[in-house]
């Protein structure tokens, strides 16, 4: 049986989704049947057999109703950033982390691609996704911007890569949708990213509090004995 069908419990009677799930899907079958626009708060709540107040207390507005999983997935991807370490490629790591977004599309294909349609016809929708876009944008720079703090332009390379990890992302997941989801949306992210990871990956990263301006250069004769440049560089470097 699928997820969406009815379960049954005692006595043999169907048991009610909950709150947040009916409320998702009275929202989408009204979006379908009359249009965004057209569809009301207090429609959504009289669908779905509930309260104003039950609505406010999972959505804080109409237009979340429609990005139900997006908080969760901004949470899980600021949680996986943060449990990573010095060690890891920071941008392997980043792109590990915009793959639980796509994973969260592929967990409901079918509610992915209507989304998708719906946010295409209304402007207002699709102002609100580039918002959510760049929360997730910030989070991958934020964590890229620690990583290359020691770095000559640690900054600005945080940012073209974060913004490269989510052009590539979602390129692949655009075409997926595009295609009412067929194919595995997964594949396809994993290959836009390869480039990404082509392109940056393999940073090197100094250790923290090293200086990377901190450069040494000796002058010595050609023909010079290898010990005499060795002693000469150990002396540049005060290890005398």
């Amino acid at each position: 049986m699928s997820s969406s069908s009815a379960a049954h419990g005692r006595g043999d009677r169907a048991v009610k989704p909950p709150i947040r799930d009916a409320l998702v899907a009275a929202a989408f079958r009204l979006f379908l049947e009359r249009g965004y626009e057209q569809t009301t708060v207090d429609d959504i709540v009289a669908l779905a057999g509930v309260g104003r107040r039950s609505f406010f207390r999972y959505f804080p507005s109409k237009e979340d109703v429609v990005f139900p999983d997006h908080e969760r997935c901004l949470a899980d991807m600021t949680d996986f950033l943060s449990a990573g370490s010095d060690g890891d490629d920071p941008v392997r790591t980043v792109c590990d982390a915009a793959r639980l977004v796509v994973r969260m599309y592929a967990e409901n294909p079918a509610f992915s691609v209507q989304r998708y349609r719906l946010t295409k016809q209304v402007p207002g929708l699709r102002a609100y996704e580039l918002s959510v876009v760049w929360r997730y944008e910030r989070a991958l720079a934020g964590y890229l911007r620690t990583r290359f703090a020691g770095l000559r332009d640690g900054t600005l390379r945080a940012d073209v890569v974060a913004a490269a990890v989510v052009a590539a992302h979602n390129n692949a997941l655009r075409s997926w949708l595009r295609s009412d989801a067929t194919g595995d949306a997964e594949a396809a992210v994993d290959h836009a990213l390869g480039h990404v990871q082509a392109a940056f990956g393999d940073v090197p990263v100094p250790p923290a509090g090293e200086d990377p301006e901190d450069v040494v250069v000796v002058v010595s004769r050609r023909g010079a004995p290898l010990w005499r440049v060795v002693q000469e560089l150990e002396a540049a470097l005060g290890r005398d």
